[in-house]
This record gives structure tokens, sequence and C-alpha cells, in this order.
């Protein structure tokens, strides 16, 4: 009865706090714009894998010599990638536009033009160019590419909230519509009274950039960067972060609220941007810089579904006993061979289970953790490719790595593990069966 009434009060409080954060408005947002730009980073990705393994002259199918002409098509791929990843903010900044626009009840894509314009008005548009003679050349009337891929994603988000806060707020004005003849077919009319609010805006946004640049001598980029997303992406890169994220989300999950949904909008930023990243990285045959991305999470730490359960599944297939049990993994295996859980999470159930609910949450920061040291003592190599998350276990660790057994081999160990994690809790569920029988 205790520990009955602890859940009850646990989950109660989660809930409240599941409820508030789900309703703040910019979490919202952004959740629902990088949940609309992950087919973006899956192509960008795409263009890379094919790049590497099929267009490549020396790894690729293209090192075939009837088929070397494959290497002639490489400028293909490396053009997919390009406009993918190098342009991951402005397309963040546009939907953020959309969706703020949205709960503001003002329809249309417009906004998120005007989001994108407040945001390059506050970076600048000259480059200090080094030649290979170390001279340093001004380049005028040219966007620098930080300000257009991943490193530029917190100030984007920033200004597209602001931006569209201001237009809306404006639009309501009534004394800056400018009223039409009736005649003057509606869109025109709403196109016109758009006018003064994207002036005023853009306007706005831009002298405060320019405060900005006047009173700091730093663009608002490299104080966002520096201050704010730099920071988070060096706790996220490192183990303790990540596990404490995943920590959260199993959390929540374990009260039967969604916890991917509930740490998505810091988790997807950092490790969307991450892997953008290191897609980039591998493209121009640099080195790969970050170890924990989305795939990471994926391929270590979410294998059959959050909290690792397809090695709940393979455990009960092994020593259950519980009819109950049972059926539910047979319904639930196919699902799971594609990262899919909500049936043994709420079928098992595993939510609100003090039995089960501890290996759930166990698991995916012991597999995440051998993940990680694996990748960091070289045995598996780092992501390159943004997987899908459906896509099945060993097969993504290959198609994410580019190949890299040592990948799949970690994967495999971890699932491994996984079952003998689970395995002691299978058994204490059958004996508390048989004890309450």
């Amino acid at each position: 009865m205790q520990q009955s009434s602890f859940l009850d009060k646990l989950s109660l409080v989660l809930g409240n706090v599941a409820t508030k954060i789900n309703s703040l408005r910019y979490i919202m947002v952004i959740k629902n714009a990088f949940t609309a730009l992950i087919p973006v980073i899956i192509t960008g990705a795409f263009g890379t894998l094919f790049s590497a393994m099929v267009f490549d002259a020396e790894n690729g199918l293209a090192r075939i010599s009837f088929l070397s002409f494959l290497a002639d098509l490489k400028p293909i791929a490396a053009t997919v990638s390009y406009v993918t990843l190098s342009f991951l903010t402005i397309y963040a900044v546009f939907l953020i536009g959309i969706e703020l626009a949205k709960l503001n009840d003002i329809p249309g894509v417009f906004p998120g033009i005007v989001a994108v314009m407040s945001y390059l008005s506050v970076n600048p548009t000259t480059y200090n160019f080094l030649t290979e003679e170390n001279r340093e050349i001004l380049v005028s009337n040219v966007l620098a590419k930080q300000y257009t891929d991943t490193k530029g994603l917190f100030l984007g988000m920033f200004v597209a909230i602001a931006s569209i806060e201001l237009y809306s707020w404006l639009l309501r004005q009534d004394k800056l519509k400018v009223k039409m003849p009736d005649t003057v077919p509606p869109n025109v009319s709403a196109s016109f009274s758009a006018l003064f609010p994207t002036i005023i805006t853009i306007a706005g946004i831009s002298t405060l950039g320019f405060i900005i640049y006047a009173v700091t001598g730093q663009y608002a980029y490299d104080i966002i960067y520096n201050v704010i997303q730099k920071p988070l992406e060096g706790v996220v890169q490192g183990l303790p972060g990540i596990l404490l994220l995943m920590f959260i989300a199993q959390v929540f999950w374990v009260i039967g609220i969604h916890g991917n949904q509930m740490v998505k909008p810091i988790r997807e930023p950092l490790l969307l941007a991450a892997i953008a990243v290191n897609t980039e990285a591998f493209e121009a045959g640099k080195e790969v810089p970050n170890i924990i991305t989305m795939p990471f999470w994926d391929m270590y730490m979410s294998m059959g579904g959050s909290g690792v359960t397809i090695g709940l599944l393979i455990a009960i297939l092994l020593v259950g006993k519980r009819a109950d049990m049972r059926e539910i993994t047979k319904l639930s295996l196919a699902p799971g061979i594609f990262n899919i859980n909500e049936p043994v999470i709420f079928g098992m159930p595993i939510m609100l289970n003090p039995i089960l609910a501890i290996p759930f949450i166990l698991t995916p920061l012991v597999t995440g953790t051998i993940g990680y040291f694996a990748t960091v003592m070289g045995f598996a190599a780092k992501a390159v490719v943004m997987v899908p998350w459906p896509m099945p276990p060993i097969v993504n660790a290959y198609l994410a790595t580019a190949g890299d057994i040592g990948a799949v081999i970690t994967q495999i160990v971890c699932i491994v593990v996984s079952i003998l994690i689970y395995l002691p809790f299978v058994k204490v569920s059958n004996r508390v069966t048989q004890e309450v029988a």
C-alpha cells in the first residue's frame, strides 16, 4: 500500500510538471518545428551515405572498375548534403515562425518569411577570407556558413520567437492596418495589412542587432553561441549530461507520460545539430567531432524502443512463465523490431510497475555508457548519418556509421546486456504472480 501510495504521489507531481511544460507555447513551437525538420536532416544524411558508400572512388562502389563511372556522380550527393544541412538554421527559423504564428491565429507561411528576414538582419554580410598566402580579404554581400548551419540554431530560435511575437502584436493594431476598398481581393488586402507590421518588425530587430554590436563589439550570434549554445552542447556531449536526459525521459515514461516528448525540446536542437555537424565533417573528409548524436541515442539507448525493451521481450521469451506477459510479448515483437514499444509500456505494463520500472530506467543508462566508451576507445565509429528512428537494430548501427562493423558489434553487446539486466526482474515477476495465486 505504501509503495502504491508513493507511486501515485510521484505520478501526480510529475504529471503536473509535464502538463505545465507541454503547455508552454515556445516549447510546443520548437518541438513541432524540429519534428518537421527531421526529413531534411535525413535527406542530407543519405546524401552523405551515398557519397561515401556508392560514389566514393576509394571506399564506395565506384572503386569497382566497371562501376567507376559512379565517381563522376559524387557532386550530386554533395549538393544534396549541402542544401539540407548547411541551411538547417534557415529552415528552422522559417518553421518556428510559421508554428508560432499559428498559435497567434495568423495563418499562412508569410510569418516564416518575416522570421527569416529578421534573423538575417542581425547577422553580418561581410566575411574575412584568408588566402593561401595568409592574406585577409574582406568579402562583402555574403553570409558566412556558421550563420546558416547548425551553429546558428539557438540565435535563430530566439530571433524567430521575438520577431513573430512582435509582428503578431503589430498586426493587431488597427492604426497600422492599410484599409483597402471592398473591390480589392482579400489576399491582396491581407498583404497590405501586413505591410507596416513587417517593416517595423524587420527594422526593430535589425536595430536591436546593431545596438548589440555597437555596445559589445560582438554580433548577437557570437554572444548566443558562446554563452548558451556551446556550453549546452558541451553538457550533452558529456556522458553524464546525456544519461541525465535519458533518466528524465524514462521516469516520465514510468508514470505514463511520453518521456521522449518531454525531453524533445532540449534533445532535438542539440542532438540533431550534432549529427548534422558529423555528416558535414564526414562529407568533407575531416575528423568527425561528436560522439553523442541523435543516432547514438537510437543505436545504443533505444533499441526496440524506450528502455531498450527488446531486451525485455527476449528475456520473457527465455524465462517468462506468466501467460499474460508472454501473450503481450508475442504481440509486441513485430512493432518492437521497428522500435515501437507502446504496447509493452502500457500493456505489460511497465507504467507504474515497481518491478519492471527499475530495469526500464536502468538499462538505457548502462547500454548508453557501453556505447559511449566503445566509441571513445575507437572500437565503434561515430555516427555520421541520420537514420530514421524506426530502422531496426543492427541495420541502424550499420547505416548510421556508414558501414562500421564495430558499431554493429557494440549494439549487439548492448542488446545482450539488456537481456541480462531484464532477466532477474522477469523472474521476480513470475514469482510475484505465483505468490498471489
